[in-house]
């Protein structure tokens, strides 16, 4: 197995917010603009097959290989020779979210698809995690507050009564 392409990020935004994004497919090209567009079909689960189009490359077939709500989402496309593996992580630590991606291939010629994808990669993997986690905690910083009743506003106190003249 070849390593083509890491990225890291630590985010005050939650695992699942990431999670979130990770399997609507419709966004992607938000956070990664090297997508012109992503679908799956059926819903979202590990053995699920999708299709995404790069741009400026051909339709690429995937499948969902991994896919644990809030820890991690990861797809595999099958080229001629090799295997190419996306995995994203996402962990809770001290109340952040600790976030990888992981982007490999591995077969007979790994090396090939290597040397022809490797470049992308490098370039594109980090931008692409710093971009969703603009908008992930964007989109998690304008969620309303929940709303309290009066009751949960005020103060337990306690009422004395007196008399007034």
């Amino acid at each position: 197995m070849r390593t083509l392409a890491t990225g890291s990020a630590t985010s005050t935004a939650s695992a699942d917010g990431f999670f979130a994004r990770w399997i609507d497919h419709d966004t992607w090209s938000e956070w990664s603009p090297d997508t012109e567009w992503a679908r799956v079909e059926g819903p979202v689960a590990t053995g699920a097959r999708g299709v995404l189009k790069p741009k400026g490359g051909p339709r690429t077939r995937f499948t969902v290989s991994a896919c644990t709500p809030g820890r991690e989402y990861t797809d595999t496309a099958r080229f001629p020779g090799a295997r190419l593996v996306f995995q994203h992580t996402a962990e809770a630590v001290g109340g952040e979210t600790v976030l990888r991606v992981l982007v490999t291939v591995d077969g007979r010629l790994a090396p090939l698809w290597a040397a022809i994808l490797g470049g992308g990669f490098r370039d594109s993997v980090q931008a692409d995690l710093d971009r969703l986690v603009a908008l992930v905690e964007a989109a998690e910083s304008s969620k309303p507050a929940p709303v309290r009743s009066q009751a949960d506003a005020q103060p337990a106190s306690s009422h004395t009564t007196g008399s007034s003249s």
